[in-house]
């Protein structure tokens, strides 16, 4: 495997995963739309570094532009592609489910199409763990029923689940899904809770906290999600799905008081009612990531929070 395209290669996950290929000494092609989300400036430091490496080449474009990524796939012999880039969170999917649906289900088919006409054969595809919705089943397993989801950006991630499926059986692409669980770490998008909290922390201001506190995440580290990315690459053969999660559900207000640790500082905290689309817990069965990739996370939240506090202050 030499050479690999990455979608949303300048956000959170994508600029991370770019640093780790390049470093295993792969080439990246890096398409990435700079959506104005957040801050361009933001992403622009995400990729500071890979931008001067001879192995990494950004292409700002948009992945519903079907010229563009076609001219991006036929001037390149990829291995694989990993599709990260989408419109991202529950809350403004709420606000703007035709925007989401436009970018999320349109923008993956223009990408598996290019694909397909290319002939690339191996295709990652960054689902979410929003999809299971409010399973009362847990932990939460690749088999169970996601015919449920509560928000749009959900909805949009299972229809993605399902056009890789359609693709992979008439076109026999080998086709890999990760189902993401509430990634953290240095460069974590700033609207993120744990981003969010602590920069509200550091500058003394309240911290918005929705609901009772019992809301429970499956909080992963970005390193452990960039071990399963990268096997999922090496292995995907056939059509899967994998959750990627850390196993370990942490309430809300037992995330606040351990930012509080990792910061030495107390938070002052707003609360509010629940948010439409919110899950309220999320918990990943990871036997098949561990079976069939290898997957091992190993970040516990204390230790990984001390990471991202250290990255903050810098």
């Amino acid at each position: 495997m030499n050479k690999i395209l990455v979608t949303g290669a300048a956000g959170f996950i994508g600029s991370h995963l770019c640093e780790r290929l390049i470093g295993d000494g792969l080439s990246v092609v890096g398409l990435d739309n700079f959506d104005p989300f957040y801050d361009k400036a933001v992403k622009q430091q995400n990729i500071a570094g890979l931008v001067q490496s001879p192995r990494f080449t950004l292409v700002q474009g948009d992945i519903r532009d079907r010229k563009q990524v076609d001219a991006v796939l036929q001037s390149n012999a990829f291995d694989a592609i990993v599709h990260l880039a989408a419109k991202a969170g529950v809350r403004p999917s709420i606000a703007d489910p035709a925007g989401y649906v436009d970018t999320n289900i349109n923008g993956t088919v223009v990408m598996l199409e290019a694909a397909r006409a290319a002939g690339v054969k191996k295709f990652i595809f960054a689902s979410s763990s929003s999809v299971y919705g409010n399973n009362p089943r847990t932990p939460f397993s690749e088999t169970d029923n996601v015919d449920f989801p509560i928000s749009p950006y959900a909805a949009t991630k299972k229809a993605g689940e399902l056009i890789c499926y359609t693709f992979s059986h008439l076109y026999q692409m080998d086709m890999t899904c990760l189902r993401f669980f509430t990634v953290y770490g240095p460069r974590q998008r700033p609207d993120l809770a744990i981003h969010k909290f602590a920069r509200l922390i550091e500058q003394g201001k309240p911290i918005p906290m929705y609901g009772d506190g019992s809301m429970e995440r499956d909080f992963t580290f970005i390193d452990d999600i960039i071990n399963g990315v990268v096997a999922a690459i090496e292995r995907c053969k056939g059509y899967h799905i994998y959750n990627l999660g850390e196993s370990r559900p942490v309430r809300l207000d037992t995330l606040i008081a351990e930012i509080e640790k990792a910061l030495g500082k107390k938070a002052k905290i707003d609360l509010l009612p629940e948010q439409p689309g919110d899950v309220k817990r999320t918990f990943a069965d990871v036997d098949r990531a561990v079976r069939d990739l290898g997957y091992c996370p190993k970040t516990h939240l204390a230790d990984g929070l001390k990471q991202f506090a250290a990255w903050l202050r810098q």
